[in-house]
């Protein structure tokens, strides 16, 4: 039998993996990951047929996958996707919360409305999510909250609800952990990107790369494997003693 390397901590097989937000951008390279290092896949995301088309081109590669359209801003999907992981492998091991939606807009000309359906996704959703599963996560099981670098500091572009959506994520992180990690065995953490090219940061990208360019360190978006690896991190049992805390992969933006 050989002996385990620091390597093998980073493996997630036989574990069950739910990830959110999972049909476009980050999550469809997050989904990649967790598969590349043996993890079982549960998907929920709206848009159902790109959901599906994701899930096949992953099951292509060998994944065991399982997709459902899942509005994370309706507690009752959460449940359902959920229960979709405990149906067929009955726990959850791992939550990606990475279902997220941005804004750009003055605040002043900022719609109560349009304020209230980012945070319902960005902040509500991932408590929705955290609650759905945690009841079927066994001891050492971890959840991962997607924020961004702008829960920590300002945007350069107006953003409120997003920011406000993401500082609540980082805090949201902090408490659920102090409730669940001793008590439960579940370590909850955050992972901050900065700015990585997904859907999200398609529109208006070439003044987006201008202001990293600017304001951060390395000067440039980051690669998605770049990203990938702080997720394992923190979703497999290489961060057995990490949990309540940030983990920021901004190429420097919050350096300057």
């Amino acid at each position: 039998m050989s002996t385990p390397t620091v390597l093998d901590s980073f493996r997630l097989d036989e574990r069950v993996v739910v990830i959110t937000g999972a049909s476009s951008g980050l999550g469809v390279g997050f989904a990649h990951a967790v598969a590349s290092v043996g993890g079982t896949l549960v998907l929920g995301a709206r848009r159902a047929e790109r959901l599906e088309e994701v899930a096949e081109k992953l099951r292509v590669t060998g994944a065991t996958v399982h997709a459902r359209v899942t509005d994370v801003t309706d507690p009752a999907d959460c449940d359902a996707l959920a229960a979709l992981a405990v149906a067929e492998h009955g726990r959850v091991d791992v939550l990606v919360n990475n279902a997220g939606v941005g804004a750009s807009a003055p605040a002043l000309r900022e719609s109560t409305e349009d304020f209230r359906s980012v945070v319902d996704v960005n902040l509500n959703g991932a408590y929705s999510m955290a609650r759905a599963c945690a009841p079927h996560m066994p001891h050492g099981s971890s959840i991962v909250n997607i924020a961004s670098v702008h829960g920590l500091v300002a945007s350069r572009f107006p953003q409120a609800p997003y920011a406000a959506s993401k500082a609540g994520v980082i805090g949201l992180t902090r408490d659920l952990a102090q409730q669940w990690s001793g008590r439960k065995g579940i370590r909850v953490n955050a992972l901050c990107p900065g700015y990585f090219a997904s859907e999200m940061t398609a529109y208006g990208e070439d003044a987006l790369r201008a202001m990293v360019a600017e304001h951060s360190l390395l000067g440039r978006f980051g690669e998605q494997a770049e990203l990938d690896s702080a997720l394992l991190f923190l979703a497999s049992p290489a961060s057995s003693y990490v949990t309540g805390t940030t983990l920021v992969v901004d190429g420097g933006m919050t350096a300057i």
